[in-house]
């Protein structure tokens, strides 16, 4: 009798035995039926996503490649008059701005100045024709506006900020004639491309790789970038609105050829005696203070202002403090 009840308990344990192998076959069964269908899952998600920025790209590009080609006789930059004091200012904005850049406080400086402001070839309001964006091409565009409105005669002062002030610059040497001194803020003086990829790695991870091998790629995909849940909290909403007001090859080339490839040295050994105000920022990490100490000492009659606090948007959050420093200096 209790022969037979043990050999009833082994049926029973084997019973459960096998009846647990079963389970776990089925569960892992049903596991990898579900992993697989997690992996379509993910692998349709990622398939979606790729198309979306195949499709940005694209668009892009196929924008860039319609546009017509550039003409100088016939695309006139966007610019604006505003004032009539006895002194002139021209004012260049910088990479992805617009002359909305500088619409603050002006009733500080307009009262002696007449102000030329100007958008650059491929943004804000001004032509995106298909363009290398080199800077002879930039200059050339912005002297035809001077020229008409005639801010040529010499007593003309040129501010620029950032890309604006390395053209600003750079037309100054062009023709020291024309203009009685400049005044540049947030002035990027780049002497080699990794140096700037470098410090942009540490501050700036949209600049290094806009900068990088990938840079072209990158540029495509403004329209993500520009959205504004991407608003950098030192940009007025209009100033980031008219961010996107360019295309991928007015970017790309303006950062890569103007200011990656621009030697200010060399470019400014004719005014070196000429008046420069140099306006910098004490946290300015797009353009760091000591490169731009260390290139305004190359410069007989310069100033160098620091401003304390002062990022590379110091113009929006001060820009009381830099017309009255343009009212001072000029």
């Amino acid at each position: 009798m209790i022969l037979l009840k043990v050999q009833s308990l082994k049926i029973e344990l084997i019973k459960l035995y096998f009846v647990k192998v079963l389970l776990n076959f089925f569960n892992l069964k049903l596991y990898l039926i579900l992993m697989k269908k997690a992996g379509l899952i993910l692998g349709s998600l990622f398939l979606i996503v790729l198309i979306f920025f195949g499709f940005i790209v694209g668009s892009e590009s196929l924008k860039v490649t319609m546009a017509p080609t550039y003409n100088p006789d016939t695309m006139e930059l966007n610019y604006e008059v505003i004032g009539s004091g006895p002194k002139n200012i021209i004012l260049i904005h910088g990479l992805a701005g617009s002359i909305n850049y500088w619409m603050k406080d002006l009733e500080k400086i307009v009262p002696n100045h007449k102000l030329l402001l100007i958008d650059l070839l491929g943004f804000g309001d001004s032509p995106k024709p298909n363009s290398n964006y080199s800077l002879d091409i930039q200059l050339a565009a912005i002297e035809k506006v001077i020229q008409k409105e005639s801010f040529n005669k010499g007593q003309t002062i040129i501010l620029g900020h950032s890309l604006g002030a390395i053209i600003s610059l750079s037309l100054f040497a062009k023709h020291p004639n024309w203009f009685e001194g400049a005044a540049v803020i947030g002035l990027p003086v780049v002497t080699y491309k990794d140096q700037f990829i470098k410090d942009m790695g540490k501050y700036s991870k949209f600049n290094r790789l806009a900068a990088s091998s990938y840079g072209k790629l990158f540029c495509k995909l403004h329209p993500l970038y520009t959205l504004k849940w991407f608003k950098p909290k030192n940009l007025t909403a209009t100033v980031f609105s008219d961010s996107k007001k360019h295309t991928w090859q007015s970017f790309y080339y303006s950062l890569n050829d103007i200011i990656l490839k621009t030697n200010l040295y060399l470019k400014t050994m004719n005014i070196k005696d000429k008046k420069i105000l140099f306006i910098q920022g004490e946290k300015d990490k797009t353009a760091p203070f000591k490169y731009v100490k260390k290139f305004s000492k190359t410069f007989k009659n310069a100033k160098l202002i620091e401003v304390k606090d002062g990022d590379h948007q110091l113009f929006l959050k001060n820009s009381q403090q830099v017309w009255d420093l343009i009212n001072e200096n000029f």
